[in-house]
């Protein structure tokens, strides 16, 4: 288990190798099983958004976090761990917003931002990084990246940035 993250799911949540009790209830409370991560029966889960959320990042125990977090806000989220896996997908043209890490090996979040507004697929993008640099922050927002996150990623701020990627016009 790796440092505290995420004030939402417990400290130990976005880098959990397994399930923390915060993480099962919270689920639980959406209506998804936390053994497989499918819709329960609940009502709850006829209130499951189908917006589709794809993540690619390269580090799977941030990607998985991601996706369950995601999850919790109602989305529903596929996870690849490259750019290239993503690309190769069916799901590209499904893609309601991407939350891409900006350095990966192959293509970088950046240059899968351009690539997919390049060949007509301009998903709203929302990009993540351990490493944060104002000039490639700079140009990612200037070639129509939603939101430039650092690592660890605030449960709030990602949330924000998705209503804004989903919801144009809606204010950061």
């Amino acid at each position: 288990m790796a440092q505290g993250l995420s004030h939402r799911l417990g400290a130990p949540a976005l880098h959990y190798w397994g399930m923390s009790p915060t993480l099962q209830s919270c689920m639980l409370a959406r209506g998804i099983s936390p053994r497989v991560a499918e819709p329960l029966s609940f009502p709850e889960a006829a209130m499951l958004n189908h917006t589709l959320v794809a993540i690619v990042d390269d580090n799977q125990p941030f990607r998985e976090s991601l996706r369950k977090l995601v999850m919790l806000f109602g989305y529903t989220v596929e996870s690849f761990p490259s750019a290239a896996d993503f690309l190769a997908s069916r799901l590209v043209p499904e893609t309601d917003c991407l939350v891409a890490d900006v350095h990966m090996p192959g293509m970088t979040g950046v240059e899968l931002h351009r690539h997919l507004v390049d060949t007509g697929h301009a998903i709203p993008t929302i990009l993540v990084t351990a490493y944060p640099d104002e000039v490639v922050r700079d140009q990612a927002l200037k070639d129509g990246v939603v939101c430039y996150l650092s690592k660890p990623v605030d449960d709030d701020d990602l949330e924000r940035c998705l209503r804004s990627a989903l919801q144009p016009g809606t204010p950061i």
